[in-house]
């Protein structure tokens, strides 16, 4: 890889997007939020869901204060390990 090819550097702390996709089920956000929780005691409970076109599955995005690449692994790792979660982006 070259240096131009290089994924951009991301400056901490920062405001950083996650979305967070899985099955519809009632309490799908509540769970997410929890865990965003843990990695982002800060974080002010805003979020957006939204649903797929068949309502078989739905995202939520939050944005949260990111202090550095552990915090991000972490809560990515969480977010999988969770069992209630596909993907995250």
């Amino acid at each position: 890889m070259t240096e131009e090819q290089k994924a951009p550097k991301i400056e901490f702390p920062c405001d950083y997007t996650i979305r967070i996709m899985g099955a519809v089920t009632e309490d799908f956000h509540e769970v997410v939020l929890s865990i965003v929780k843990n990695h982002d005691p800060e974080h002010n409970g805003e979020y957006t869901v939204r649903d797929s076109k068949k309502g078989r599955f739905q995202s939520v995005v939050v944005t949260i204060n990111a202090t550095g690449e552990p915090q991000l692994r972490a809560l990515h790792e969480e977010l999988k390990n969770s069992g209630r979660v596909l993907m995250v982006l």
